[in-house]
């Protein structure tokens, strides 16, 4: 009861509503007009008419990678991860939802549509992609294994890898391929026994003006895609981000897989398989 703001998937916003976790926010009070269209969530962050989530970031796993060392146009399709050329010179981000998202696309399928009938072809596109990696590891070890030169290629990687440590090593980069990449996203919600529901407004409006989502995309911990067009970015920031090819990405972007239960556990369980495989 001691927080009055939250940080969510926004894919998860819904289910902290059906919990009676959050309470809706004045629609008429937040620059919703300003958010990439592709991200307002609406489909997740209004219930029965009320929004009780406000998209405040995003970003893709995608093909984050070493433009020294790789060629760039082959990065531009997932096809490029199914084939032997970089074997041995490729990380891949130990998350299952999203690099089965990209493994999916890789193969032409939706990430919206799977059912059992497609893990069969996906477990074949992970294993060659598992094939040709030198390690599946998680974020700290893989976004290292990127920025030290020890793979040139991080499947599952996007700006939130690359942008940081961009000023480190400009070379660092990522790509929405052809097919498509996985699109995450974040979303601020108000918890309802809040105690101080004008201050947590007040702390939306300000994540959610062109000051503070400049702040949030570029924060030390990670940067990420804002979800506002009006984040007050600096050029050589917008150009790290990619920030003027948004609209062509969202367009090819996907959502992460949505699985019920057991189809969840199917595809953990596809993915214990694919890290077995040799």
């Amino acid at each position: 009861g001691d927080w009055d703001v939250m940080v969510i998937d926004s894919i998860d916003v819904r289910r902290g509503v059906e919990r009676g976790l959050f309470d809706a926010l004045p629609e008429d009070r937040l620059p919703i007009a300003d958010l990439f269209p592709e991200v307002t969530m609406d489909s997740s962050t209004k219930i029965d008419g009320k929004r009780y989530g406000i998209t405040e970031k995003f970003g893709y796993n995608t093909i984050g990678f070493n433009k020294a060392k790789v060629d760039a146009n082959e990065m531009q399709t997932l096809a490029t991860l199914l084939g032997d050329k970089y074997k041995g010179r490729i990380a891949i981000y130990d998350y299952y939802l999203p690099v089965i998202g990209m493994a999916a696309l890789a193969i032409g399928k939706k990430t919206s549509e799977l059912t059992e009938a497609d893990l069969p072809a996906i477990k074949e596109a992970l294993v060659k992609m598992k094939t040709n990696a030198k390690a599946v590891t998680d974020v700290v070890a893989s976004q290292t294994a990127l920025a030290t030169g020890e793979v040139d290629i991080l499947v599952g990687g996007g700006e939130w890898v690359t942008a940081g440590i961009a000023k480190e090593n400009p070379d660092l980069d990522f790509s929405v391929p052809k097919e498509g990449a996985v699109l995450w996203s974040q979303s601020l919600a108000m918890f309802k026994d809040s105690k101080n529901k004008d201050m947590a407004l007040k702390f939306i409006q300000y994540i959610m003006s062109p000051e503070g989502q400049a702040r949030l995309a570029t924060s030390s911990c990670y940067w990420g895609m804002p979800a506002s067009t009006k984040a007050a970015l600096t050029d050589e920031q917008k150009k790290i981000l990619r920030f003027a090819e948004q609209p062509g990405f969202l367009k090819r972007a996907q959502p992460y897989p949505a699985p019920d239960e057991a189809l969840d556990k199917k595809m953990q369980d596809m993915w214990t398989e694919m890290l077995q495989a040799q």
